[in-house]
């Protein structure tokens, strides 16, 4: 079909859907459908309820060249420059990990750890995001916990740019210090400070699944935010000697792992001799996701949580 005329997105989106299924795309429609409405500047409702809108020329020359990148295996975030993370939209780019909906349950539970502390909003509450990307996990926590303040840290400069222009235009910039720098060693002008809880989305991907990971993964998002070692634990071990210096009384520790690395990651944390229990947390496919442990302050002990939890195992002791 000529691009000299108006056509009825139904029609381009069909034509797209199927393009993107050729290339091997896992979720072609959805794809279609986010970068049309991207394109076009409408919504999956308003296309859904009507195929028949018409458009321009222009439209479909700007889709068509989008859908190609995506074709190549160009990340939807990257091409639209945003992704949705817990109800917020954030800029990503490339250099910069897209956020995944995995890393929302790591939120999920760093907020619960704090309130099950007592950590009310408006105590005080110090945090540091270890590894903060996009700035989506320090971003959400200071919009859930209001009044704390977050410590983002990262070695890229472009991921620290991206985050800090993410928590200004959501309302969080003044609670959110942003420091370059190796894991917590980046606090390290910052003497004296007692953290009240440490949340961190280190790289665990083994070096030798590298070369099995999809193609918008491998060829586009930053390999450093992704690989972690011959095990993919090498960065655990060193935030894990890390801890004791930076943590306060009571605080908690939240780390997202990836498939079958709960055990060995719980078990880092029980080897600092400063927690008293550690867990497992599993997300909706049953993947233990999410290992947290909480340092007990003086003659305190520790809450686990309100009763049996499906999704949850203890690690250690």
């Amino acid at each position: 079909m000529s691009d000299s005329y108006p056509q009825p997105a139904g029609e381009v989106l069909r034509r797209a859907t199927q393009a993107l299924r050729l290339a091997g795309c896992q979720t072609p429609r959805l794809d279609a459908e986010v970068l049309l409405c991207h394109v076009a500047g409408t919504t999956r409702e308003t296309l859904l309820a009507h195929p028949e809108l018409a458009l321009e020329p222009g439209t479909v020359r700007a889709y068509r060249e989008a859908v190609e990148r995506r074709r190549r295996g160009c990340p939807v975030a990257y091409i639209t420059g945003g992704r949705e993370f817990m109800g917020l939209e954030f800029e990503v780019g490339p250099g910069v990990l897209v956020p995944r909906p995995e890393t929302e349950l790591l939120v999920s539970v760093a907020v619960d750890r704090a309130r099950a502390l007592g950590m009310a909003p408006g105590r005080g509450l110090t945090l540091a995001d270890v590894g903060t990307g996009s700035g989506a996990v320090a971003v959400t926590l200071c919009r859930l916990l209001p009044g704390c303040r977050v410590y983002a840290l990262d070695t890229s400069p472009q991921a620290l740019a991206t985050a800090e222009r993410n928590a200004a235009r959501l309302g969080v910039g003044e609670n959110i210090v942003f420091y370059r720098g190796d894991l917590l060693s980046a606090l390290s002008g910052e003497p004296g400070l007692a953290l009240d809880g440490v949340v961190a989305n280190l790289p665990y991907v083994r070096d030798d699944e590298w070369s099995f990971l999809p193609t918008e993964v491998r060829d586009y998002e930053p390999k450093e935010s992704l690989t972690g070692g011959p095990d993919g634990l090498d960065l655990f071990r060193r935030l894990a000697l890390q801890l004791p210096a930076f943590l306060g009384s009571p605080a908690f520790v939240c780390l997202e792992a990836g498939p079958g690395q709960a055990q060995a990651v719980g078990g880092l944390l029980w080897g600092t001799g400063q927690f008293r229990d550690v867990f497992a947390e599993r997300d909706l496919a049953g993947v233990e996701r999410v290992v947290w442990a909480t340092r007990p302050g003086p003659g305190e002990v520790v809450p686990a949580g309100e009763g049996h939890n499906r999704h949850r195992r203890k690690l250690y002791p």
